[in-house]
């Protein structure tokens, strides 16, 4: 089979630059757009959806729609993952998903904003859960069969490696595109207002997206680079066969633990700059593409270092970094001495190194994970590993954001609840850590180079 090009790299890596420009969107401004602070409400922020805890008295509303929509995407991966892994179309395997799904993947995040009645109604509860759905349901079906490629289109750890290695830059470079919606819906906003601002913003920006994910679809003849049999098993036996690989449970469980504390950190990001630094919310976007900006820098030490130090130990160092700088984000605004303005670029300058490795890692390690057990089993379940992995970090983010929306509220003039949220993310971070210090690298590195 033919090797991927470096130009073939980047191709299949602007696909990921799409749906992380969505995936952005969703996770960092969702819960801003629909429970947003009192500095939003005072510039113009419409409520359309009914406020505080109101789902058996613990729950927000948008919180147990996100909630339950990762719950619902959660369940859909096993399921997307084994129609994939059987598909037996002339296209492959893998592309036909990209190209179908990409199209109501990017309307459904424009609808997702665009409530019907503008005010406070349970009707717009009632739709906002429905474009959840779809949306969860649409980037299911591209991702999960995307992910599953990087086992298949690199044939080495290293061709591996580097596929991941590309892809994390696009994945950053789509959610720091979708960090910088204020600054863009900032200049619509003297025309529209400040909600079809930002509508229009969102928009454009799916539009752009939808355009970027259609890219690995033209420029990658799947057929020609991977050579795999389609796989006979069931969903539910494909999915069980797959949580059987010990190493692969240990990795899971400290992923879950992974993004439970990411996802609060991404969703607290504009509240910790408004709220508790007390500064505009287009800082956001200035101390996440610094954050970006930053971690690039260690994009090519990352790849070379990898081989010689090992996945494991610069993950595990990683968790330690990420949950310093958690703990740190808890007292924004409460440092003596020090302007606000510089208490968030020294967050932006301890989160780069960290993000860089796990935007990198984590991906090749459930490459090399899957590579190993397809050699032990004979069954290229390549497909289900991913999803089994999205399936378990989707459940991390429902617990992140039942827990924030509802966290958050505690003394929310005062800020005490994005605190709280901040030491809970560090905590579970450190969980994070210790679990994944199970993780046998030194038994999966040897069945592949067996």
């Amino acid at each position: 089979m033919k090797k991927l090009s470096t130009a073939k790299i980047w191709a299949f890596a602007t696909g990921q630059l799409g749906w992380s420009l969505m995936s952005g969107l969703i996770s960092n401004w969702l819960v801003y757009f629909y429970q947003p602070d009192e500095a939003s409400i005072s510039q113009g922020q419409t409520l359309f959806i009914p406020q505080g805890l109101v789902i058996l008295g613990i729950f927000t509303v948008i919180g147990a729609i996100t909630a339950f929509g990762r719950i619902f995407d959660a369940v859909t991966d096993p399921l997307i993952a084994s129609w994939s892994d059987r598909c037996k179309s002339p296209k492959g395997r893998r592309m036909p998903f990209l190209r179908y799904a990409s199209f109501p993947l990017s309307i459904a995040t424009v609808l997702v904003f665009w409530s019907p009645i503008n005010k406070t109604s349970w009707i717009n509860a009632a739709f906002l859960f429905v474009m959840v759905m779809t949306y969860y349901l649409s980037i299911t079906a591209y991702c999960t069969p995307y992910n599953a490629l990087i086992s298949e289109l690199g044939h080495t750890q290293q061709e591996r490696l580097n596929i991941s290695t590309v892809i994390s830059f696009t994945y950053i470079a789509g959610t720091a595109v979708a960090y910088l919606a204020p600054m863009i819906w900032g200049v619509f906003i003297p025309a529209f207002g400040r909600v079809n601002a930002i509508r229009v913003t969102f928009t454009g920006m799916a539009v752009i997206a939808f355009c970027c994910m259609q890219v690995p679809v033209i420029a990658i003849r799947e057929k020609e680079y991977v050579n795999t049999v389609p796989t006979q098993d069931g969903a539910f036996g494909s999915l069980v066969a797959t949580f059987k690989n010990a190493e692969f449970r240990k990795f899971v469980a400290s992923d879950i633990l992974y993004w439970i504390a990411i996802t609060m950190f991404q969703t607290g990001l504009p509240f910790f700059v408004t709220s508790l630094l007390k500064l505009p919310e287009t800082m956001t976007t200035i101390y996440f593409v610094g954050m970006t900006a930053i971690s690039l820098v260690f994009y090519i030490p990352i790849n070379k270092l990898t081989p010689k130090l090992g996945k494991k130990k610069l993950i595990t160092f990683a968790f330690v970094i990420f949950c310093a700088a958690y703990f740190y984000t808890g007292f924004l605004g409460r440092i003596p001495g020090i302007p606000a303005e510089v208490q968030g670029a020294v967050l932006t300058v301890a989160a780069a190194l960290p993000m860089a490795i796990f935007g990198i890692l984590p991906q090749a390690v459930v490459a090399d994970i899957a590579q190993s057990d397809a050699k032990q089993t004979g069954s290229n379940r390549e497909g289900m590993f991913y999803a089994a992995r999205t399936f378990a970090f989707k459940m991390g983010q429902s617990v992140s954001m039942l827990l924030f929306t509802a966290v958050s509220t505690v003394g929310a003039a005062a800020g005490t609840g994005y605190r709280m949220t901040a030491f809970l993310a560090a905590a579970f971070c450190v969980l994070g850590g210790i679990v994944f210090l199970t993780y046998n690298e030194i038994k999966i590195n040897r069945i592949i180079n067996e």
